[in-house]
């Protein structure tokens, strides 16, 4: 069978077809546009990838279109398959029915964190011996992929509230009727799709309805818009973490130990740093409890857990200044994600963010990604001029605005620092910027 994807280097089709492929099926996509790590996945999986979406990518050998949720009505591949009566369906729900039917399905959901406690869940299984399979918008540097079909009966996937398909308006998620399910944390994004955090709360109720009563819901337990959504009904049983009733964290003798409510589990060693990644850890080892992991080697896999591409990920150092890469794109993660970094260098923290993502773009959260970069010791903006808002540094002294990635980058090595660690937030390639950085502080080194 051959399937053509559109929109095939996004991070969840590109994990589409990796599994597609793995399972024995001929696989081609169409993209605008490819960047690391995907593009390189693609590649060495030896599925073409075609640029733009010419119709005649999709020739008489293709038997099913599977569509991404970049695609939407005017767009020429659409089109043709539309008028040809070709059959199509959206990769949620391939995955749903081709891959995710019969299994055990842990899934992850959350405004923030979702890539990091997948992948952690996924390794945890894996040193447990349950030989998952999974599909993460990321590359776990544990696995090296993004998605894999895996050996056992369980499957975790990175549980996206965005929309589904151009055709199927519901969130992704509701297509993969998890028996245990995280919820880690809610609050408003996708503003180009969602009014309001109300409109997002029914769609994570939706997920909610699907889980069995035999299954498990892990729910962070200080979140008040997720102990909504739980008010709306609920037919599962519930363990929360973060909170002294359910998986908790307690400090004995200078050690973090871990407890189920009053029950000791074992001595807790985070691989990563920052209390959001601490919190992300407790839920992915509650997750794997409920899935049949031993406590005993998941808590001592626990801390040899590699992380993910573009999560604090050390990309190199030059002129006695260390870039890191994150893909912070919400006020909440870049708060964390500067707290996190605060933790491992004692230097000055340089902040480098790009408003990519449609809400950041739209101005919903400006005040409080202002605010939230105040927490660094410098922070630049990249004022992309698809922006709707004007990105102003009164009331921030430390924060200032670059009109091109050129400009920011010259800022940056201009006033650099030795022990500076410049951290570079984004949820697209920035240009290149975390390489040209580099280059360019090796080329001022000496200056």
């Amino acid at each position: 069978m051959h399937i053509h994807i559109l929109g095939i280097c996004g991070t969840f089709m590109a994990g589409v077809a990796a599994l597609a492929r793995e399972s024995g099926l001929r696989v081609s996509g169409s993209d605008a546009g490819a960047w690391p790590p995907m593009s390189t996945q693609l590649e060495r999986l030896g599925i073409e990838v075609r640029a733009g979406y010419d119709p005649a990518h999709i020739d008489d050998s293709v038997d099913l279109v599977v569509v991404g949720n970049v695609i939407s009505r005017g767009n020429p591949a659409i089109e043709h398959v539309l008028d040809q009566r070709l059959p199509y369906v959206s990769g949620p729900q391939w995955l749903g029915e081709q891959v995710l039917a019969g299994r055990h399905v842990l899934a992850v959901a959350g405004t923030h964190g979702k890539t990091t406690t997948a992948s952690l869940l996924a390794w945890l299984l894996e040193a447990a011996g349950l030989e998952p399979g999974f599909l993460i918008g990321g590359v776990p540097l544990d696995f090296g992929v993004s998605a894999r079909l895996g050996g056992g009966e369980v499957f975790v996937v990175e549980a996206d509230e965005y929309d589904t398909a151009f055709f199927d308006k519901r969130s992704k998620f509701v297509h993969y009727r998890p028996t245990t399910a995280i919820l880690n944390n809610l609050e408003f994004d996708h503003a180009d799709i969602f009014d309001d955090l109300a409109a997002i709360e029914r769609q994570f109720h939706h997920l909610v309805r699907t889980v069995p009563g035999n299954g498990r819901l892990i729910v962070n337990g200080r979140d008040a818009a997720l102990a909504r959504v739980l008010e709306q009904g609920c037919w599962t049983p519930v363990e929360t973490f973060g909170s002294a009733d359910g998986w908790h964290l307690r400090e004995v003798d200078g050690t973090a130990t871990l407890y189920r409510a009053d029950d000791a589990q074992g001595v807790f060693r985070s691989p990563m740093a920052g209390a959001h990644n601490r919190a992300n850890a407790v839920a992915a080892v509650a997750a794997a409890s409920a899935a049949g992991a031993s406590m005993d080697r998941v808590l001592d896999a626990l801390p040899r857990f590699a992380s993910v591409r573009r999560r604090l990920e050390h990309r190199g150092e030059a002129a006695g200044v260390a870039v890191y890469d994150d893909f912070a794109h919400h006020p909440t993660a870049v708060a964390e994600t500067i707290a996190g970094l605060r933790e491992i260098h004692a230097g000055r923290i340089v902040a480098v963010m790009e408003p990519r993502s449609n809400t950041m773009r739209r101005g919903v959260h400006a005040a409080q990604l202002l605010d939230a970069l105040d927490a660094a010791d410098r922070a630049w903006i990249h004022a992309r001029a698809d922006l709707d808002w004007s990105p102003d540094a009164d009331g921030h002294p430390a924060l200032a605005v670059a009109e091109t990635v050129e400009a920011l980058i010259d800022a940056v090595v201009a006033e650099r620092r030795p022990g500076d660690a410049v951290l570079v937030m984004s949820n697209g390639d920035f240009e290149g910027i975390h390489e040209r950085l580099l280059t360019a502080l090796s080329g001022a080194g000496g200056q």
